[in-house]
């Protein structure tokens, strides 16, 4: 499991159920289709704006309505699925474990069932990945090398195209990443392979050959999701369950802010999409949904997932 989460894998397809006494249980919904057990999505589900989680421990993807969470559909037969992105269309994309050859990442439409691409990673272990929103270049961070080396980030063009790796000697693990409005990558990881060693936070910028190291004014204990939302960077920490705000200048990053997840359990890959912020709880084997920045109490738990990984928001085109 991705950066040492603990619990077995449980490979065998579970369904996740919409907690709350007033959710009706989107049980009843995938039962009644007739692909259970292969890849399927409501019919009207691309008309919807959708929340994504992945699910290592199943294999699957789930979809939910956003952000009602209703499940609406289940992508399968992703080997051990984990960090997620999406582009300015809608396209999810989800990146996978290599294990023993090579890592994938799936490029998904908004809605379908089927990947429409699918790019080899070969020789790492892909965790996390975010699209420059100014060129379409897909950023992956490589957790670590599939025969024990040290991590890195690779950059893809819009068409799939390999464009290089990207190392930092101060940052051995990879975790996650997250660009901003003017095509600046963030990226978050470990020293060395005990997250809890060291936190490594860095800025690609635009145009440079290598990373610039940052030092939050912030304690972060384990890497967690790393995305660009407003005029911060907004950066978790898996460990303590709680998403902090910074504001970047030059190799500084100051706090502004921090949002609370309350009752969550080793959130990895948060996604923040306008007052709300869903993040998978690996601790637990659910979701939730909580108010963003406030956090606090979560609003809907999503429940059933055996190892959830990451989370993305892929908005419907109007």
């Amino acid at each position: 499991m991705l950066a040492g989460c603990s619990g077995a894998l449980q490979l065998q397809p579970k369904t996740p159920a919409v907690g709350g006494a007033s959710a009706r249980s989107p049980l009843s919904v995938n039962n009644a289709h007739p692909g259970l057990g292969a890849s399927w999505i409501a019919a009207d589900a691309a008309t919807k704006n959708l929340l994504y989680i992945s699910d290592e421990g199943a294999n699957e993807v789930y979809v939910y309505s956003w952000p009602r969470g209703q499940l609406v559909g289940t992508l399968t037969g992703l080997a051990y699925p984990q960090g997620e992105c999406v582009d300015k269309t809608g396209n999810v994309f989800i990146t996978t474990l290599g294990r023993s050859t090579a890592s994938y990442i799936f490029e998904y439409r908004h809605g379908g069932t089927k990947p429409i691409a699918k790019i080899k990673d070969s020789g790492y272990d892909a965790s996390g990945c975010s699209v420059d929103p100014t060129t379409g270049n897909l950023a992956v961070t490589n957790l670590e090398g599939i025969n024990g080396t040290g991590g890195n980030l690779a950059i893809y063009n819009k068409a799939g195209r390999f464009l290089g790796y990207y190392t930092d000697t101060y940052i051995g693990y990879f975790f996650f990443c997250g660009y901003d409005n003017v095509g600046n990558l963030f990226v978050d990881g470990a020293r060395d392979y005990n997250p809890f060693d060291g936190f490594a936070f860095a800025e690609l910028q635009v145009g440079s050959s290598g990373f610039t190291d940052i030092t939050l004014n912030q304690t972060i204990n384990y890497p967690g999701g790393v995305q660009w939302y407003g005029t911060n960077i907004a950066v978790g920490d898996t460990d303590e369950n709680v998403i902090y705000r910074f504001n970047i200048s030059g190799t500084r990053g100051t706090e502004i802010g921090s949002t609370p997840l309350g009752g969550a359990s080793y959130v990895l890959q948060f996604w923040i999409q306008g007052n709300k912020v869903a993040g998978p709880n690996a601790g637990t084997g659910n979701a939730m949904i909580w108010k963003y920045p406030a956090g606090g109490a979560a609003t809907k738990v999503l429940k059933g997932l055996t190892d959830p990984v990451g989370s993305v928001v892929s908005l419907a085109r109007r």
